[in-house]
């Protein structure tokens, strides 16, 4: 099955950051009362490099964008303006996922694949949801490997012709030769299910208290008896 991939034109969007010298959990709290997020950014090639992101300008960035597939050019202040080309690995959040406690950003190189989830999507209307079945999106993301230019908006599958027990599995999608899906077993994407048993039990039971109101005597009319 091929999937459709929206294209897009990879957008670097522009952020700063500032050189951070200390680490620990003081150091952190006094970065966040003071609306910084520690950072971190680590390089395949090179060492990482501990920074600090403005609380205000990423919570921006986010809610516009949301989280995935998210790519930066990083402006780091105090050196020299050096600029990194960085996508957004990881966000750690405060237990109620109010605050942003650490960001973990990924150095990349243009020219050189990375793995990245993009979310799923189902187009179409299944003949097997029109019948009664249930749309299970099993998967509504999968990593992909591919450069970063090439990185999908969504992954899209038709659905149309899957019947009610059909599925899409992950061998089934063909995202072009430029995109490969990373995966190690055959796992199922999205599949149409009967509607649940549980469903038809409770129907049944319905049925059967139906079938008893109507087959028990009238009361006052056993007294009279």
């Amino acid at each position: 099955m091929h999937a459709v991939t929206e294209e897009r034109t990879l957008e670097l969007i522009e952020l700063s950051a500032k050189i951070r010298e200390t680490t620990g959990k003081g150091a952190a709290r006094k970065l966040r009362k003071n609306f910084e997020i520690p950072a971190i950014v680590y390089g395949a090639k090179k060492d990482s490099e501990m920074l600090s992101i403005n609380t205000i300008d990423f919570t921006k960035i986010i809610r516009k964008n949301g989280t995935m597939g998210l790519f930066f050019n990083l402006k780091i202040e105090g050196d020299s303006g050096k600029n990194k080309t960085v996508m957004l690995k990881e966000m750690h959040m405060d237990t109620f996922g109010l605050n942003y406690l650490h960001i973990d950003f990924h150095e990349i190189d243009m020219a050189e694949t990375v793995t990245i989830s993009v979310q799923v999507e189902a187009i179409g209307n299944s003949k097997g949801v029109e019948e009664g079945g249930i749309l299970q999106i099993v998967r509504r993301e999968l990593d992909v490997i591919c450069k970063p230019t090439d990185v999908p908006d969504t992954i899209q599958i038709d659905i149309t012709d899957l019947d009610v027990g059909d599925a899409v599995h992950v061998e089934d999608i063909d995202l072009g030769e430029n995109v490969e899906i990373n995966h190690e077993i055959n796992f199922t994407v999205i599949t149409i299910v009967a509607p649940s048993l549980e469903e038809k039990e409770e129907g049944e039971e319905d049925e059967e208290l139906d079938l008893e109101d109507e087959a028990a005597p009238d009361a006052e009319e056993t007294l009279q008896e």
